[in-house]
């Protein structure tokens, strides 16, 4: 397996090498073999990195994460506290979509209309039923 140094999997995972360097302080990323008192990197942890990235877009905490990657501590029923988990980031994550589904319906009215604002498109809608 290819060994990179920070930067090259910075750029191949498309962040900054701090990125790197922080995943590395919070325990996202393992701590990397040094040659010569450089990192060194495996290439399979660009999968890690783009989870991180997913997760951290969607809104998972550093926590969060941290149990999706390493897991539970042994001594806490893991089937029922993953089950707690992913079903309340799952609501949280529908509830978000459907901000978003609402904020693009918002957009997608506008670019079909003509006035210059959302007010003025919003009353459009409101007196005459169209924009």
């Amino acid at each position: 397996m290819a060994e990179l140094s920070i930067g090259q999997l910075a750029a191949k995972a498309k962040i900054n090498t701090s990125t790197l360097r922080y995943y590395e302080s919070v325990g996202l990323l393992p701590a990397p073999e040094r040659k010569n008192g450089q990192r060194r990197y495996n290439e399979e942890l660009l999968d890690r990195i783009h989870f991180i990235k997913i997760a951290q877009q969607t809104g998972f905490s550093i926590q969060e994460m941290t149990v999706l990657l390493e897991g539970f501590e042994p001594s806490e029923s893991l089937s029922d506290r993953w089950e707690q988990m992913a079903k309340q980031k799952r609501a949280e994550l529908e509830e978000r979509k459907n901000q978003l589904n609402s904020m693009i319906n918002i957009l997608d009215s506008g670019l079909s209309c003509k006035c210059l604002t959302w007010s003025e498109c919003k009353d459009k809608i409101e007196n005459e039923g169209s924009c």
